[in-house]
């Protein structure tokens, strides 16, 4: 069986250089339209297509440079990680794609600005970032697009953060996944907010890969669930051409409770979400019939991402004093080669 993300990477690196120093930024991303479900697990090959949006400052820089001693070498957030902790082990065998049987030894740093596997995305902004560095560590000159196809080799959502804003992945129909990659949406929204209420930053006890499959091989209700998500990322895709915020903020909370949904009917049951995420949950619903004009979506763990406009911070704010707040469209990227 091919894969053209493999296929892909091993023509690419038939014109690497000899690996130079790169850094590269990649933001971590929520999804508004939720991908739950694989038609390939091997490949990543999504049941529905999604769309999400990106978290700015919020994600992961890393550095890929020729090793100095002969030997692999990560460090996470300036610690040295072995070579057999499942975050390295996970890390290298990405790096493989690109080395194939090639013995070349790197030293990857990787920095996160956000909580690693707490639900807030950490690994789509790290596999985006470790695919951007190694293009340009190896002086590929891969396109974003095809980035993205290889990235999701990585971390489905990592698709997604190759970009800033708002970011659709068509799930593609072919079988070696070549029409499986993201593309962002050509719309600017100034006024668009995020605010992440932290309930446990933790890390998951359940990943979301293993959450995944357990709940599409268990739950009675997730045969229903990728007709759905298809028909709820179209709409939510309108919604934001249009900045119809209501029926965004409608919709993306409607697809975040349905994912859930699927999740809480597997057998046995999986719930990321725990008493404090149901409470800001309710305080949020309260507030809203109060009028305050904001929304949540939840991903794979506990804490609640809501979404409003500007003119709802402050009261926002009144209602969530822990609330942090992030602006998608106020960012700035950086991509350096020493």
């Amino acid at each position: 069986m091919t894969n053209a993300a493999h296929t892909l990477v091993t023509c690419a690196m038939e014109r690497a250089i000899l690996p130079q120093t790169f850094t590269s930024y990649a933001p971590s991303n929520i999804a508004l339209s939720k991908y739950w479900g694989k038609r390939d697990k091997h490949r990543n090959l999504p049941l529905n297509s999604s769309l999400s949006i990106s978290l700015a400052d919020w994600g992961t820089k890393t550095t890929v440079a020729p090793s100095t001693d002969d030997r692999d070498r990560i460090w996470l957030n300036g610690a040295e990680v072995p070579c057999d902790d499942s975050f390295a082990v996970k890390a290298l065998a990405f790096v493989r794609l690109f080395r194939a049987n090639r013995q070349i030894p790197l030293h990857i740093k990787t920095e996160n600005s956000l909580p690693t596997a707490a639900g807030l995305a950490s690994s789509a902004s790290g596999f985006a970032a470790l695919t951007q560095a190694l293009n340009g560590a190896f002086g590929l000159e891969l396109s974003l697009p095809q980035q993205s196809m290889i990235a999701r080799l990585g971390s489905g959502s990592a698709c997604r953060s190759l970009w800033h804003g708002f970011v659709r992945w068509d799930r593609g129909i072919a079988e070696d996944g070549h029409d499986s990659l993201a593309s962002p949406l050509d719309v600017i929204w100034p006024e668009f907010r995020i605010g992440v209420v932290a309930v446990d930053t933790g890390p998951k006890a359940q990943s979301s890969r293993n959450g995944m499959n357990h709940t599409a091989e268990t739950s009675p209700l997730f045969q229903s669930w990728p007709e759905a998500a298809e028909a709820d990322c179209a709409k939510i895709e309108a919604s934001i051409i249009a900045h119809d915020f209501v029926h965004l903020g409608q919709l993306a909370e409607a697809n975040a409770l349905a994912m859930h949904a699927t999740m809480m009917a597997a057998r046995p049951s999986l719930s990321y979400l725990n008493a404090q995420s149901w409470a800001v949950l309710e305080r949020l619903w309260r507030a809203r019939q109060d009028g305050l004009q904001a929304y949540a979506t939840m991903d794979a763990g506990a804490n609640i991402k809501l979404l409003f406009l500007e003119a709802s911070t402050e009261p926002l704010q009144e209602v969530f004093p822990d609330v942090q707040v992030i602006e998608p469209f106020g960012f700035c990227t950086q991509q350096t080669r020493v």
